[in-house]
């Protein structure tokens, strides 16, 4: 069983950043792949980026460069480093966790995610 809590989501103008956190409730916190998702208004959800559990990364290619995604093992908690904000960052993230070949492996596909956080807004203005 896993819980996941987002915060740190905010309205910034183009060209800031944020840090968004996802609280892992879990004992087995450094067996899961973890990841980053979004999703815009009337727009299907979409991978931003995956961490595997010996700690290896992708990212989708609109963030490359941009976004990093890393873990605080002793806090059990994933963060979103997200730089040079775009408007078309914006949406609802949320924080995801599951196996490595159902979620890292699988990246961007969301179907086989074992658990989701509830989301933070994040709202870049031109």
């Amino acid at each position: 069983q896993v819980q996941l809590a987002e915060s740190g989501g905010a309205s910034v103008q183009a060209g800031g950043s944020l840090r968004l956190s996802c609280a892992v409730s879990t004992t087995g916190f450094r067996q899961y792949s973890m990841g980053w998702f979004r999703q815009a208004p009337g727009k299907e959800r979409e991978g931003v980026a995956v961490i595997s559990n010996i700690d290896t990364t992708t990212y989708a290619d609109s963030v490359k460069g941009r976004f990093t995604i890393s873990k605080d093992y002793t806090k059990n908690t994933l963060f979103l480093q997200l730089n040079n904000l775009k408007p078309e960052d914006t949406g609802i993230y949320y924080c995801a966790a599951g196996g490595y070949e159902s979620l890292f492996l699988a990246f961007p596909s969301t179907s086989r995610v074992a658990y989701w956080g509830q989301g933070t807004q994040v709202t870049v203005s031109s």
